[in-house]
């Protein structure tokens, strides 16, 4: 089956796969999504029995049809390879409430690795399918575990340049330092004075500016994006999910055919709705819990059907959920929107214009797929403390805010469907954060030390990531307002 692309809003249709993945976002703004989603036509039990790699493949074919099976097997067998520690690539870890997939194994140690190891081999590979000629300049905001997974992914890889924009005091210490001291001759980091979704408002509205896009022809080059706006980015994330469920079966956990919820800690929304799509797929889900933390819009928006941005914007100790513009949220407003882009169009100008829009009842009731819930600093906090005293597993802290939801959400249903959560980050990327949550005699302890400190905690070597930001070089230093976003891109391309 061929499965093109079109955009959410209506202005490019039967797109294939390849120029889907090049473009990142279409050229009327809207987002790529597949004219309709591909089945799962191999059974559980034969998936079972796959590699990492070759669910990847299995998965990955049915949306990507014009990638030869050469091309798609030379992706994933150069993304998931030895940069990830475990053979398992996204092993399940069992405690007595849930199994956490873990997600951080890859070389920066969050589930970006997961899709960001591989954007890099299909977008070279897509601009030989297509014959581009310009050189491609990955346009990227983060809210801190993108940009430096997209780096590492995109460093030093020809025919490509990469900038990511992040805000300058809303993403962690490691965090920063990961992308500040990231090499490659072809990187380029930029802090902003705003918040996450200032960046990404700033990052949207360069890739639909006609002047500044003739002005990149014009030099050869050609926009891009690493985001999970990006279906490049998005396909990749639903194989874990089919793996995840298919390893339960494997270990006895469950059997073919018996459903699952999955707990997934949400802030641009791409990874849950990567877990909605392996559902549209065939797998058997049962409900997808989206967990939010103190920037609750997406609870609001499931309670109420009104997505309102207006609102007090907050830091927590959870940076990577810390969004108010849930980008990949349009998709599945496409989907219930009965995949009308007039409709689709017509919320986003109304989230553009006032903060806010919202679903009819018929609309809404087709989000019954979905449950939601958020979690507090405080319940973060103690997830993390309860989790480490009941199993002596050590979570992150979007993890917790997941595993502090998924509580809740027991308590209120009675739900006792065996239940798999997302672990999106390793602790030691909030090792902060995440020692103070179990015992604050941490604290006085410089950022550094805790690394040793969480290695005696949690029982696990401290990661190669974080063992190479110790002593390396910073190498990004420059700082803009929201409003030099593009002079800052001009001046790093020479335009």
């Amino acid at each position: 089956m061929n499965v093109l692309y079109r955009s959410t809003r209506g202005a490019e249709e039967n797109v294939p796969a390849s120029l889907a993945v090049l473009k990142g976002l279409a050229s009327d703004g809207g987002l790529f999504v597949p004219q309709s989603i591909p089945k799962l036509n191999e059974s559980i039990e034969e998936l079972s029995k796959m590699s990492y790699q070759d669910v990847a493949y299995t998965v990955m074919s049915k949306f990507l049809s014009d990638y030869t099976e050469e091309e798609l097997r030379y992706c994933i067998n150069n993304a998931y390879d030895s940069k990830f520690d475990t053979k398992e690539i996204a092993p399940l870890h069992k405690t007595k409430n849930a199994y956490f997939l873990e997600l951080f194994h890859g070389k920066t140690i969050a589930f970006k690795d997961m899709a960001l190891s591989i954007l890099p081999y299909l977008m070279t590979t897509a601009a030989k399918k297509n014959n581009l000629k310009e050189e491609i300049v990955i346009l990227t905001a983060t809210s801190g575990d993108t940009g430096k997974a997209a780096m590492a992914g995109f460093a030093d890889v020809p025919g490509t340049r990469i900038i990511v924009f992040y805000p300058k005091n809303g993403v962690s210490a490691v965090q920063e330092r990961q992308m500040i001291t990231q090499k490659g001759e072809n990187t380029c980091v930029v802090a902003i004075t705003g918040n996450f979704d200032d960046a990404q408002t700033g990052v949207k509205k360069m890739f639909q500016d006609k002047k500044l896009a003739e002005d990149l022809k014009k030099a050869g080059f050609q926009f891009s994006s690493a985001n999970s706006i990006n279906i490049g980015r998005l396909v990749p994330q639903v194989v874990y999910y089919v793996y995840s469920y298919c390893q339960l079966v494997k270990k006895g956990e469950i059997k073919a055919g018996d459903k699952i919820n999955f707990v997934v800690p949400t802030g641009n929304f791409g990874n849950i709705l990567a877990a909605y799509y392996a559902k549209l797929m065939g797998l058997p889900v049962n409900k997808l819990i989206c967990a939010s933390n103190k920037n609750n819009v997406l609870y609001d928006f499931f309670i109420t059907g009104t997505y309102d941005k207006n609102r007090d914007f907050y830091l927590t100790s959870s940076p990577s959920m810390d969004i108010l513009v849930s980008s990949n949220l349009e998709r599945l407003i496409f989907k219930i929107a009965g995949e009308d882009a007039k409709t689709t169009a017509e919320l986003m100008e109304s989230l553009s214009k006032n903060g806010k829009y919202t679903v009819s009842n018929d609309q809404k009731a087709l989000l019954a797929d979905f449950a939601s819930g958020f979690s507090t600093e405080e319940e973060c906090a103690e997830a993390i403390r309860k989790t480490y005293e009941e199993d002596k597993y050590v979570l992150d802290t979007h993890t917790a805010v997941a595993a502090s939801v998924y509580e809740k959400y027991v308590k209120d249903t009675g739900d006792k469907t065996p239940t798999v959560i997302a672990s999106t980050a390793s602790p030691y990327k909030f090792a902060r954060s995440v020692l103070h949550a179990i015992d604050e005699k941490y604290d006085s302890h410089t950022d550094m030390e805790q690394f040793d400190d969480l290695r005696e905690v949690s029982g696990v070597e401290i990661p190669k990531a974080i063992e190479e930001i110790r002593s390396a070089e910073i190498r990004h230093t420059t700082v803009c307002e929201t409003d030099k976003m593009q002079a800052v891109v001009r001046e790093k391309l020479g335009l």
